[in-house]
């Protein structure tokens, strides 16, 4: 493997810090600031950051401060908790976004911290391991982005058959330097696509890990003259690429509240709330988690992508799927998402629905021992487009007002403007308008 000199030892020799925070768009704000700077564990940016589209488009969004004059937010962080940066001589700060004093409704990174906490108060600790699935590009003989050639490459494929260029290597090495665990990395189902598995972790470090993960791994890569691109479907005649989230809890004494309910037949309240939940919410769900017009072509019945509101144990041509393993790797595995979405807003989402699931009671459908893909055993499913995700959204009221009803009003708005730039556009300019951002 490629090494990486001088990053282990960078804290003491840093001369910049690069603040960063995930955005609506899951874009990876923030500016470098010297270390003197940093040290004051604090820095201000405009919240109109809130609104804008990824093409710069200002929109009049609810907490994105345009009919207002732009006023600055505060970005927020421990200076004792900088981490290693994949760059010379940097360390890296994740910011949590305050404004007039208060913590700001729009931050993603607190909207995750409130759901943990609502979990916490019921003696459960949400831990989470994130599955990514992304494409490569390189350029072509006319300077085109194209498939990255990769002629040998099939399903759980390693080696240089499958990365005749080293990229895993590098991503790998970069990855154990930067302090972000990874549990594995293989070719998947469609060549050049690859997964990248991230260690469970609790949710908020799970989150902080993969938003790092990924943007580092495209900007080490784009230097290299390649482009890591996690839309959803870049290739038309190719499956797509999903974020995974897996779930469990832990119980006071560490131990995995979900560690026996394969093992012994009979699942746990917490995991029947918890799959209910997610059930009961999918709809409103997929806009958070599938938030952009690209994800829906991935959305599809027969495609083993989260499309059917069901469940089932061991299966995955279910949205839920139920891990057979048991003890500490027990676990749900969510499959709706792809990696457009932010991983705060998204596991904050996940979290609050499941939380309802217990709280409330819902009942839980029968799981899914059908082939889950010419037969199904449920007429749910998310919606066709975007735009009719957001409507759903809208309308989950106790779920959007559970997450934060001013993050999702912001959210919304932001996207209704993303739906009607695309929509006179084919799907290639669909394509084209978020390659350089997802």
């Amino acid at each position: 493997m490629t090494t990486i000199p001088g990053l282990e030892v960078q804290a003491a020799t840093a001369q910049r810090c690069r603040l960063l925070f995930a955005d609506q768009l899951n874009l990876a704000r923030g500016k470098y600031i010297p270390m003197s700077e940093a040290r004051k564990g604090h820095a201000r940016m405009c919240v109109g950051t809130f609104a804008v589209t990824y093409d710069k488009q200002l929109v009049a969004a609810p907490g994105g401060g345009m009919l207002d004059g732009l006023p600055d937010m505060e970005v927020r962080f421990d200076p004792a908790a900088l981490r290693p940066s994949w760059e010379a001589d940097t360390q890296v700060a994740l910011g949590e976004l305050w404004f007039k004093g208060e913590p700001f409704a729009l931050c993603g990174r607190t909207a995750l911290k409130n759901a943990i906490a609502a979990w916490r108060a019921r003696g459960l600790e949400p831990m989470v391991g994130v599955e990514m699935e992304a494409y490569v590009y390189q350029r072509g003989p006319d300077g085109a982005w194209v498939p990255y050639d990769t002629p040998g490459a099939f399903v759980y494929g390693t080696g240089p058959f499958t990365d005749p260029a080293g990229l895993v290597d590098e991503i790998w090495d970069m990855a154990r330097a930067c302090g972000i665990p990874i549990e594995s990395i293989n070719a998947e189902f469609d060549a050049p696509q690859f997964e990248l598995t991230l260690r469970f972790a609790d949710a908020m470090k799970a989150a902080d890990d993969a938003f790092l993960f990924r943007q580092m791994a495209r900007e080490i890569l784009y230097k290299r003259g390649y482009l890591l691109s996690f839309l959803p479907k870049p290739f038309a005649d190719k499956s797509g690429s999903g974020l995974h989230f897996n779930l469990s809890f832990n119980a006071a004494d560490g131990t995995n509240v979900f560690a026996d309910d394969v093992a012994t037949g009979v699942l746990s309240d917490v995991m029947k709330g918890a799959i209910a939940g997610l059930l009961q919410h999918h709809e409103a769900l997929a806009a958070i988690l599938a938030p952009t017009t690209n994800s829906y072509t991935r959305l599809q019945p027969a495609s083993l992508s989260g499309y059917w509101a069901n469940w089932g144990i061991d299966h995955r041509s279910v949205t839920v799927r139920v891990s057979a393993e048991t003890g500490p790797a027990a676990r749900i595995e969510h499959r709706l998402a792809d990696c457009a979405a932010s991983p705060y807003f998204a596991l904050a989402a996940l979290l609050r629905a499941a939380l309802l699931g217990l709280e409330r009671g819902y009942d839980l459908p029968e799981p899914e021992t059908n082939d889950g893909l010419e037969t199904i055993n449920t007429d749910r499913h998310t919606p066709h487009d975007l735009g009719a995700a957001l409507d759903a959204l809208e309308a989950d009221t106790l779920l959007t007002e559970t997450i934060g009803a001013d993050l999702v009003a912001n959210f919304v708005a932001i996207k209704r403007e993303e739906v009607r730039q695309l929509s006179a556009k084919t799907a290639a300019e669909q394509i084209a308008y978020y390659l350089y951002y997802v």
